[in-house]
């Protein structure tokens, strides 16, 4: 089995400066869903009570978003891509304490501009 390349170029816009887009792919994405465990409530309520930023959920937050990028970066992989263009990141809850994160974007073939 072949090992794929994951894109390294990802861009919030719809092109790469320096960078033609030679073939677009398609829609990518990577999801999560992740939970607040009960220890994890109780250490933010904690924090919440001192004010300022409650580190546990920013961890929890920046943690579900990597998760979701390096997900989204496997699936452009998958489509033979080495960029992805317009990524956006969306988030809903599920549940109660349980929150979906999603990244997206398209998928491209990308060369450089000589």
């Amino acid at each position: 089995m072949a090992m794929r390349i994951q894109p390294h170029l990802v861009s919030t816009s719809n092109e790469i400066p320096g960078y033609r887009i030679v073939r677009p792919l398609g829609i990518v994405r990577g999801i999560t869903v992740r939970s607040r465990s009960v220890i994890g409530n109780i250490g933010a309520a904690l924090q919440t009570l001192v004010g300022g930023n409650i580190s546990i959920y920013t961890e929890l937050c920046e943690k579900a978003r990597e998760e979701a990028f390096e997900l989204m970066l496997q699936h452009a992989a998958e489509h033979g891509a080495n960029a992805v263009i317009a990524m956006r990141y969306d988030a809903n809850d599920v549940a109660e304490g349980v929150t979906e994160v999603l990244a997206y974007g398209t998928a491209v073939q990308v060369e450089p501009v000589s």
